[in-house]
């Protein structure tokens, strides 16, 4: 009997196929053998053999993914919901396996569009199939905070609802109650996904502005006017003031958080902070020179480890987009380079841990072609399969010594353009199958032998009911017309005419 073809994403390390068949059903005999070191802590050996099927692993990690990989060696519809208990061939084979990267993620921007708990954990399901560890969870934004905080109510309250969408005219909002994260939380646990938690500062914070008004630069006359929940998209000019008692606020939010995210990371953002009006407030400029501090870099440094501190002191470290770059950085922290890779770069030769995640090749937000009718942001060029399948988390200029301070990767889904859980699906796959052969599996990938996998696997994501885009266009339904908005990041404008900016993140 011919060995049958193996087509498993991401591709393992070596596979050895046999000849034979099993049959796989309630009887068949499962052995596991864990306490193997040697295979590392994510790695597993799986064997398919006359005598049933065997787990080698070094720990529950290797199990689980292990078992991720027998998934997908079993027919496409044993993943449907209704398989039942069917009796199903399985080929001989095994399989020895293990990472490349320990950090495989994946970002949810769920504030600029709030997706549902439901939707939350149908895409965890989907990253643990693919291997995926780090779900890097956006909770806030100008657009809306969606996460409770008990301390301060109207977070959700005020923050979590804004009046419309770039002139739409359709009030948009949602936010997870504590008992709903602690759910995603636990859910993602047993499937060995650690969920980071974003609170973005000093910018990007107009609806905690809006909730808490005090928090904003009062001094200085806002662009924002009147403050609200933000209902554009680009970077606001409103920030938080660099107050003691901005600082105590988030301080209280963090407290919080880290009770409700056990995982060793938060992420306090950094990134598109405007510092006009830093500049423009009297009472800023007093800190800065209260504090010695030079530039409002150096401000935004100085707020930023002090939360940073805060989080360390409650056995946390801190990831931050690559801005905060441009300050001193608190010790332990870990740089996500995302505007190009120089940021990585920089980040290990100042000695510490990144990630790259530049946007021209993980950003999963924008369109993949130049066709009339694709979705996605347009604000950038297309990133197509074959280039996410592409990239390589290590730069070419990263000097090589360095190259262990690259710990992995994520590709990011910035919602502007997917309002809904149909669209991202689109958005997402089968782009995030390519980008988990990137952070899993060896560097010499192979673009048409990768296709040759994709098309089994897609019969996968049919069975699992995924409204993936199709490897040759979007399907009728799945276009989009033009937004009502321009595109280009510098000359963007909403619907009512107001000027504003388009942001890559």
């Amino acid at each position: 009997m011919d060995a049958p073809k193996i087509s498993i994403i991401p591709k393992p390390l070596r596979i050895q196929a046999g000849s034979g068949r099993l049959t796989f059903d309630s009887a068949t005999v499962v052995n596991a053998s864990n306490g193997h070191p040697e295979l590392g802590p994510e790695g597993y050996t799986l064997v398919i053999d006359d005598d049933g099927i065997t787990f080698v692993t070094g720990t529950e990690t290797g199990q689980f993914y292990a078992e991720q990989t027998l998934k997908q060696l079993l027919p496409p519809d044993a993943l449907r919901s209704d398989a039942g208990d069917k009796a199903w061939p399985l080929p001989y084979v095994t399989i020895t396996d293990a990472p490349r990267f320990r950090w495989r993620g994946a970002m949810l921007d769920v504030a600029r569009h709030f997706l549902p708990k439901r939707d939350v954990l149908r895409f965890l399901d989907l990253m643990a199939l693919h291997k995926l560890n780090v779900l890097h969870f956006h909770l806030t934004e100008d657009q809306g905070w969606r996460i409770e905080i008990k301390q301060y109510p109207k977070l959700t309250e005020v923050g979590g609802w804004r009046r419309e969408t770039v002139g739409d005219g359709r009030p948009h909002g949602g936010f997870y109650t504590q008992d709903d994260i602690r759910e995603i939380v636990a859910y993602a646990t047993e499937r060995h996904i650690t969920v980071v938690p974003e609170i973005d500062i000093p910018g990007h914070s107009t609806a905690a502005i809006a909730a808490y008004p005090e928090l904003g630069n009062q001094d200085v006359p806002s662009a924002e006017e009147p403050r609200e929940v933000w209902t554009r998209f680009g970077i606001a000019t409103s920030v938080l003031n660099v107050e003691d008692t901005t600082v105590e606020f988030y301080k209280t939010v963090m407290d919080e958080i880290c009770d409700l995210f056990p995982g060793e990371f938060v992420c306090l953002g950094g990134d598109e902070c405007p510092k006009d009006e830093w500049k423009a407030s009297a009472r800023a400029q007093a800190r800065k020179a209260e504090l010695g501090l030079a530039t409002e870099e150096d401000l935004q440094a100085w707020f930023m480890n002090q939360l940073s501190e805060h989080v360390a002191s409650k056995g946390r470290k801190l990831l931050g987009w690559d801005e905060i770059l441009e300050g001193e950085l608190f010790p332990g922290t870990v740089v996500s380079s995302w505007r190009g890779t120089d940021g990585a770069v920089e980040a290990a030769r100042r000695g510490h841990d990144t990630l790259t995640s530049p946007y021209g090749w993980v950003y999963f937000d924008y369109r993949q072609s130049d066709e009339e009718g694709e979705p996605g942001a347009p604000w950038a060029a297309p990133t197509s399969l074959e280039r996410a399948y592409s990239f390589e988390p290590i730069p070419e200029d990263m000097p090589e010594e360095l190259a262990d301070h690259v710990i992995g990767s994520e590709a990011t889904l910035w919602s502007e353009y997917i309002p809904d859980a149909r669209v991202h699906d689109y958005q997402a796959w089968p782009r995030l199958a390519a980008f988990s052969e990137t952070v899993w599996s060896t560097p010499d990938r192979d673009f048409a032998e990768f296709q040759s996998r994709l098309e089994k696997h897609l019969e996968r994501l049919d069975a699992l009911g995924v409204e993936y885009r199709p490897l040759d266009g979007p399907h009728p339904w799945q276009k989009q017309p033009a937004p009502h908005w321009k595109a280009d990041p510098n000359e963007a404008e909403a619907a009512d005419g107001t000027e504003s900016t388009e942001s890559t993140e």
